[in-house]
């Protein structure tokens, strides 16, 4: 007996049912919008915070929700799954499990993407374990299949499964990369930090703060940024100064904002917190 469980924990499921707003910074949008038309893999490359989640969400969107119309009616056109050190192939392919008297299997959420035809959001994958890049592997060249193997089944991915994963290359220093054997299987973008006037846009449509505060907040950012590798590891990402706008628009003052907001969410390391508040104070008054 088989069961697709709508509530599997492992994943967040979603409706999409406004569009997500994201502003492109080049042909992002345009490449990825062609990657599915061929019925391509596509890996998502950049920091933490740089809007990946937020642009695989838009074109899904785009792809399904166009001219108000679905171009095939899902429940959740898009599964993301955030990877962990635990995250097995299992997790994501399925298991059987008791229920009741009878034994049922219930489909992990990259099944039942490459059965409904929804895109699968690996959230970065370098975080799983090993065996989970075998799995994807078939799905990923002509054969777009994926075999199952408790079941014994070799599933043939709808026409319409996308799998798109994500990489913070950052995370190469701590030995976790993606090997080559898989990297190339994968349409590559690169996601970095917008540019500065980019960015207060964002900042400012997200955060709901006005767009001279926007800009502080961008170039701050900016700024920033330059401690990356003298006590930052990962930078600051546009999350964070979204955040930190977000508690100004709220009443909270742009230092105390933009202490708790950026400062202790980027480094545990006092002295960088302190450089970064200075730097908050100087151009957030």
């Amino acid at each position: 007996m088989r069961n697709v469980d709508p509530a599997d924990p492992l994943c967040a499921t979603s409706r999409l049912e406004r569009e997500p707003w994201y502003l492109p910074i080049a042909d992002e949008v345009e490449v990825f919008e062609a990657a599915a038309e061929a019925r391509l893999p596509v890996l998502l490359r950049g920091p933490t915070g740089c809007g990946k989640t937020r642009f695989v969400e838009h074109v899904t969107w785009r792809m399904h929700r166009r001219a108000g119309a679905p171009r095939r009616p899902l429940d959740a056109p898009l599964l993301t799954v955030a990877c962990h050190d635990d995250l097995s192939a299992t997790d994501l392919v399925g298991r059987w499990l008791l229920s009741g008297d009878s034994t049922v299997w219930h489909d992990g959420p990259l099944t039942r993407a490459v059965r409904s035809g929804a895109v699968c959001y690996l959230d970065e994958l370098v975080e799983a374990r090993r065996d989970t890049t075998v799995v994807i592997h078939p799905l990923t060249d002509h054969r777009r299949v994926l075999p199952i193997e408790k079941t014994g089944e070799l599933l043939d991915a709808h026409p319409d499964f996308m799998l798109v994963v994500s990489y913070n290359p950052a995370h190469a220093a701590t030995g976790k990369e993606l090997k080559p054997s898989t990297r190339q299987r994968f349409v590559s973008l690169d996601f970095g930090h917008p540019p500065e006037d980019a960015e207060a846009v964002i900042v400012a449509h997200e955060s709901g703060v006005t767009a001279p505060v926007a800009a502080r907040l961008a170039a701050i950012g900016a700024r920033v940024r330059h401690l990356e590798g003298h006590g930052l590891d990962d930078g600051v990402g546009t999350r964070l100064l979204v955040n930190a706008g977000k508690l100004i628009a709220r009443g909270v003052s742009a230092r105390r904002a933009c202490e708790v907001g950026i400062a202790r969410a980027a480094t545990e390391d006092p002295d960088v917190r302190s450089a970064i508040v200075d730097v908050c104070g100087a151009l957030l008054p």
